[in-house]
């Protein structure tokens, strides 16, 4: 509620949460063209991740730019920033493992898994945005971040299974190998800090009581 009441009174203050919310929905683009690029195997969609991830690097400065500029009271200036720069985090990743797909080639046994793992992190960048709108009406965030966490659990049950199913599968160099192994860690880690960002703005909304 504490959320709701300032946002009628500042405009500094709604500047700011409109930014995160565009920060926040441009991720979900960004997962979501990963998804479809990795599932058509589309190298010119996948080279878009590029121009989302700096066009969300954009969005970011102008954020902390406005919190540093007197948006909110100071105490929660910095909870706010850490979500910012998690989510932010989250565009670096899913950057870098679009570069290592275009310098790799999936193999078929592990290919399955990794279109798995792509649809899921576009589904936990949904529910993130979800428990933010849902932070920002003074709703109870356990139901939310519990959906996150569940999210969070499946990826790390494929990550296991990719992780044994690629070690059966020859490598003709170590180049190759190093590649594919950073393509699965990227994929894979991608919801560990969604999770994370999740997390934060449950304290963020307990601050606020």
């Amino acid at each position: 509620m504490f959320f709701k009441k300032i946002f009628s009174q500042y405009n500094k203050e709604q500047k700011v949460i409109e930014g995160i919310k565009r920060h926040i929905r441009l991720l979900c683009t960004a997962c979501d063209t990963f998804k479809t690029a990795l599932e058509n195997h589309d190298l010119k969609l996948m080279r878009e991740v590029f121009d989302i991830e700096r066009e969300g690097d954009v969005i970011r400065r102008e954020i902390i730019s406005d919190i540093y500029q007197g948006a909110f009271l100071p105490y929660i200036r910095p909870d706010l920033c850490i979500f910012v720069e998690l989510v932010d985090r989250v565009f670096d990743l899913i950057e870098d493992t679009a570069f290592r797909y275009l310098d790799v080639e999936i193999p078929e046994e592990i290919k399955g898994e990794c279109l798995r793992v792509a649809f899921l992190n576009t589904r936990i960048c949904e529910m993130l945005l979800i428990t933010f709108e849902a932070m920002l009406k003074g709703d109870d965030l356990r139901e939310k971040t519990l959906a996150v966490r569940i999210y969070e659990k499946k990826i790390d049950d494929i990550k296991f299974v990719l992780i044994k199913n690629v070690h059966k599968i020859p490598i003709s160099n170590f180049w190759q190998g190093k590649s594919l192994s950073e393509l699965i860690s990227g994929l894979t880690d991608i919801s560990d800090i969604i999770e994370d960002a999740s997390d934060h703005l449950q304290i963020i909304s307990v601050s606020m009581r």
